[in-house]
């Protein structure tokens, strides 16, 4: 009877009767192949993303299993998002026994979860108070309010000229508001107008920061950075440079905001990357591994003098602070301090960017550089020594050598596994990444020879700078 149903609920009002899957495409219980699984994501889901074509059917820790069985090495960990590594045993167990419990309460009542999250949060990090959301461009989001509510009630910046002002590079999400910032022609281009009062300045040059504030400094609401770039390439500011915007900041008195939700909670070797340079923002954005790789969670942190600008009915998310998220996130955090994976972020980067420093000894013409700090690492490549192969084909020889990477543009790997990776597996990866270079990439040059080289950096729209 329900496989009946379905047919004919298949059938109608679909152009050319299609519409749910035909039932001898069902899901129901069958092994799948990857194959399989990419051809229907690509049939049913939109085009906005462009995946390394390896299915995830399974993960535990540092390893990630496909369809068929064949075992990889995650070097991307969703982001960042997966810093406890996958499916991690606490994790799991908090989330299965509230899920028994409570999932939902809505903002409309209280519940018995979130208020233990928001003390052990803001406990841990050193502010006063969080507004809890789910992803971490709705965290953004909320950062951005926040700083222009506070800038009319505190700073009585006039009306509707509250300025943002953000970094050359940046990312932030992909939000209407985020995109206005970015330098990122395919974020902009078919999604404009792009929302004024957001202006711009060169990521890690405190001198331009400084002649936009005494240009504007009366109408600044707040500095909206990255500590580290990440989806720019992992890109480093000149040391010194967070403690300059810090002063900066508290002398035009503008709101310092720090977007860690891929540099938190422990990637870097810190809890937070802008304490390598013992700086304490106003504001701090987190998501991605506050989750563990389970839920989404995000949060913005301040002190009450600037998170109370927030009334009842000014912003809110029914899923922020629910319950079942709220214990996920404590598990994710008490696992972070348990398991020291600070500690280890900063020693196991350290390792991964030695051994890596030494394949680039032995191919200086494939690698320009390579940077990190603590396991939020890239290697970027040169294009000449490339010639017609990109970094995402590099990538797709990496995955077929059993390690899970991902370029962020043409020449640029980003490796950044969970932090729980083992010396061993570094080695591995490493290992991986020189038999690219020395077996693979000759031939997929010698097989592309006469091809158009790899897409050239193409010129900013908003400033006309080739970045």
């Amino acid at each position: 009877m329900l496989q009946k149903a379905l047919r004919v609920l298949s059938s109608r009002g679909r152009p050319n009767g299609q519409g749910i899957l035909p039932m001898s495409h069902s899901f129901s219980g069958n092994a799948h192949s990857s194959a399989e699984m990419i051809e229907y994501e690509s049939d049913y889901s939109a085009h906005n993303y462009h995946p390394i074509p390896m299915v995830f059917s399974k993960a535990k820790d540092v390893h990630v299993w496909d369809p068929e069985g064949r075992k990889y090495l995650d070097f991307l960990s969703a982001y960042s998002a997966v810093n406890q590594g996958h499916c991690h045993e606490k994790i799991l167990n908090a989330l299965t026994q509230q899920a028994q419990q409570l999932t939902l309460s809505s903002r409309a009542f209280h519940n018995d979860k979130f208020p233990i999250f928001a003390q052990h949060l803001t406990s841990m990090f050193g502010y006063e108070m969080i507004l809890p959301m789910n992803t971490g461009a709705e965290g953004v989001e909320t950062a951005l309010k926040l700083a222009r509510k506070w800038g009319y009630e505190k700073k009585h910046i006039p009306k509707n000229e509250a300025i943002i002002i953000s970094c050359c590079g940046c990312f932030h999400g992909r939000t209407l508001a985020v995109i206005s910032m970015s330098c990122d022609n395919e974020a902009t281009r078919g999604f404009g107008p792009l929302l004024p009062g957001l202006l711009k300045v060169d990521f890690g040059d405190a001198d331009s920061l400084k002649t936009m504030f005494e240009a504007h400094g009366d109408k600044v609401a707040g500095f909206l950075f990255e500590p580290i770039q990440g989806e720019a390439g992992v890109i480093i500011p000149p040391k010194g440079y967070l403690q300059s915007v810090r002063e900066l900041c508290s002398k035009y008195n503008v709101l310092m905001i720090a977007d860690e939700i891929q540099t938190g909670i422990a990637r870097t070797g810190k809890l937070l990357a802008c304490e390598w340079e013992s700086v304490r923002p106003d504001v701090v954005i987190l998501g991605k591994a506050l989750g563990g790789g389970v839920l989404p969670v995000s949060a913005v942190l301040a002190d009450k003098d600037i998170m109370l600008c927030i009334r009842p009915g000014e912003h809110g998310s029914t899923f922020g602070g629910n319950p079942l998220a709220s214990a996920v996130a404590i598990a994710a955090l008490e696992v972070v301090v348990e398991e020291k994976l600070a500690e280890r972020a900063a020693e196991m980067g350290q390792v991964f960017r030695s051994q890596f420093l030494d394949i680039q000894k032995a191919y200086p013409h494939i690698i320009r550089e390579v940077r990190g700090q603590g396991l939020l690492n890239a290697v970027e490549l040169n294009a000449k020594g490339l010639s017609t192969v990109s970094a995402f084909d590099v990538c797709q020889r990496l995955k077929e050598r059993g390690i899970l990477a991902k370029p962020t543009h043409d020449t640029i790997i980003r490796f950044s596994p969970p932090l729980t990776i083992r010396l061993k597996e570094l080695s591995e990866a490493s290992k991986a990444f020189k038999e690219v270079l020395e077996y693979d990439l000759p031939k997929m040059q010698q097989q592309s020879e006469g091809n158009a080289p790899h897409n050239q950096p193409e010129a900013c729209d908003r400033c006309g700078r080739v970045k």
